[in-house]
């Protein structure tokens, strides 16, 4: 039960740090997301793909060694165990 107290008073203190210094200033921010914020964040996801893309088709010989090397050594275990 004490973790879960413990759980809630971060939670309790999270929030009070957030909401706090927003009380703060008093007014209500008058702010909106451009169009032009979603079009960027969408780039900025579709180069994260391609990014991981290119470096995967780079490693790629390193990544399929690796894996052929890893279920090779099994094999090759179970093998000298029935021996």
């Amino acid at each position: 039960m004490g973790k879960s107290y413990k759980k809630l008073g971060l939670v309790v203190l999270l929030a009070q740090v957030l909401c706090v210094p927003s009380q703060a200033w008093g007014s209500c921010p008058l702010a909106y997301l451009d169009p032009g914020t979603g079009s960027y964040i969408f780039q900025l996801l579709i180069a994260g793909l391609v990014g991981a893309g290119f470096a995967v088709k780079l490693f790629w010989g390193y990544i399929k060694a690796f894996v052929v090397s890893t279920f090779s050594r099994k094999k090759h275990k179970d093998d000298d165990q029935q021996s």
